[in-house]
């Protein structure tokens, strides 16, 4: 060490000590993250995973998301033809209209559905003409389907066993034949009356024909004027469910209010109990903070099964689950932002002559309102996204219809409806919490 400075005195041997420790410090943390990410790997069975993942299925989903199908459905028992969107009965077509890619001839009929593929359909047998594999013929029987496929390797999107055919040549295209009907799916691009439902006297009515209707005077409904007509019309479309989906959007955001104003409600008062130069009482702050522990430790789901448990289903539960888990956060927020103010401004409040009662309110709320309002407007936006979470459990909202739409894994572009919406409602929140922030905080 030298006497002059104090300072050890660096020595090639120090140099090349610390130089041998970055070196082995350099090698060792790359060495521990690559060892835990091999544990991982085996831990959770990766490999297992990627072998069974579908990506075609995955495909299959993303298309449906974003186009619909039109079902050329053919009951062999009866001998009866149906033409519908969706394969639903309330979107069938008039047996007058179907079509111009539908060609019937009393019991036998023809769909093209483009560039070659052909499915000719004679009484209860199917020819599905691909281009560059062949023609495949099947017959629905009494026991199940008899089945003629061109010669050679049966290609994957091909699937057959003695009981049905399954052919899917492309996305958009799927016929599959059982013993009592014969399928034909084409699909389309967009969602398929998204306005206006089938049976609705506005569908396919363009947009400047709506304008001019809801300023005609001449009243499609002597009930209504025409424009509630065409608002009602749209909100009672029952193949996308826009009221229904409206109300369980504003539930969503109903439930987050709710439960983050009760929690600052609660958690601004426990806070003072909570904070040191605040409560002189040790065992108070004690049991204030481990009450902030235990709230906030549960998480928000574990307490709204708790909740449904206790109460039942319903917008409730959510409500009181962001509650008990915002109360146990905002109160530890504020409790240390109410630790960190500065007392002079305290008792220049005091010099006044004010009471206690004045003196937080003039000297201390001042000092952590920008904290208050920039956490709970936080947790207010946050709470909208947990909401549609909660709400998937049987809380209600937005994420019990998400949930119910997944599980028939039919209608995908319903699922990404909802989805959109719900992104679109964070992006509104956030935009709004932005705005009061700025507003409420820096006066802007």
């Amino acid at each position: 060490m030298s006497t002059d400075t104090l300072e050890p005195v660096v020595t090639p041997d120090l140099v090349w000590a610390k130089v041998r420790n970055r070196t082995l410090f350099t090698i060792f943390v790359p060495l521990v993250i690559l060892g835990y990410l091999i544990y991982t790997w085996f831990a959770f069975d990766v490999a297992g995973l990627l072998s069974k993942a579908q990506p075609e299925r995955a495909a299959i989903l993303a298309t449906d998301s974003v186009a619909y199908k039109v079902h050329v459905t053919k009951n062999v028992r009866r001998d009866q033809l149906e033409v519908a969107i969706e394969g639903e009965r309330r979107a069938a077509y008039d047996d007058t209209n179907y079509p111009d890619w539908v060609q019937v001839d009393g019991s036998n009929s023809v769909v093209d559905l483009g560039e070659g593929y052909l499915v000719e359909i004679v009484g209860k047998t199917m020819n599905f003409t691909v281009p560059g594999y062949g023609v495949i013929t099947a017959t629905a029987t009494n026991t199940g389907v008899d089945i003629t496929v061109p010669p050679g390797d049966q290609p994957d999107w091909l699937k057959t066993n003695p009981k049905k055919l399954d052919a899917r040549p492309t996305l958009d295209r799927r016929v599959q034949v059982t013993r009592t009907k014969i399928e034909v799916h084409n699909f389309f691009g967009g969602w398929e009356n998204f306005w206006f439902s089938f049976n609705s006297d506005l569908y396919g009515m363009s947009f400047s024909q709506l304008y001019a209707l809801a300023l005609s005077a001449d009243r499609m409904d002597p009930e209504y004027s025409n424009l509630w007509h065409i608002v009602h019309e749209f909100l009672g479309n029952p193949d996308w469910q826009h009221g229904e989906i409206f109300l369980a959007l504003l539930e969503t955001i109903m439930m987050a209010v709710l439960g983050t104003i009760t929690a600052a409600a609660f958690g601004l008062p426990l806070a003072f109990l909570a904070a040191r130069n605040f409560t002189p009482s040790v065992f108070l702050r004690f049991g204030t903070r481990r009450l902030f522990d235990f709230l906030r430790g549960i998480d928000m789901l574990i307490w709204s099964l708790i909740f449904i448990r206790a109460f039942g289903l319903g917008p409730l539960t959510g409500a009181l689950a962001i509650a008990f888990t915002d109360t146990g956060s905002l109160g530890k927020l504020f409790s240390e932002a109410l630790e960190n103010i500065d007392n002079k401004q305290v008792e220049g409040v005091r010099a006044t002559g004010a009471n206690q009662l004045q003196r937080y309110r003039f000297g201390v709320i001042p000092q952590i309102l920008p904290v208050f309002v920039s956490q709970v407007l936080y947790y207010l936006e946050s709470n909208t996204r947990s909401a549609t979470v909660i709400g998937a459990l049987g809380a209600g909202g937005i994420g019990l219809m998400l949930v119910e739409t997944m599980k028939t894994s039919r209608d995908w572009e319903n699922t990404s409806y909802i989805i959109i919406l719900t992104i679109l409602v964070v992006i509104v929140m956030d935009q709004t919490s932005s705005w009061l922030r700025r507003k409420l905080i820096e006066g802007k």
